[in-house]
């Protein structure tokens, strides 16, 4: 998957099948918005208008108050922040593990 988007002191965003921002799975899935604050290494879903979140989603480089009950908040960086704050547009993502709370996936 490929990072489309990265800019200092707000956020990256991949997740986009054409790689240029406008791209969709071809399904969209409900909001699931929530009141977790976007803070530095804040997981969310994109989304274009209500009720359009699919496959793009984004990291906060920062603490983007803004996006608090706006986007859903589903996932924070544990571990690894300053890779985050490298990663240039172009660049690939090539695995991300995901911690449960009890395990880490795959």
């Amino acid at each position: 998957m490929t990072i489309y988007r990265a800019k200092d002191n707000f956020v990256l965003q991949s997740g986009d099948l054409r790689e240029d921002g406008q791209g969709d799975p071809g399904y969209t899935i409900r909001d699931e918005i929530n009141q977790r604050p976007f803070l530095r290494g804040t997981v969310g879903m994109g989304l274009n208008l209500e009720g359009s979140g699919g496959s793009q989603f984004f990291i906060t480089h920062s603490p983007q108050p803004s996006f608090n009950g706006r986007y859903s908040a589903f996932g924070q960086v544990v571990n690894g922040i300053e890779v985050v704050d490298k990663i240039e547009p172009g660049d690939v993502i090539k695995q991300i593990r995901i911690w449960d709370g009890n395990r880490m996936w795959p």
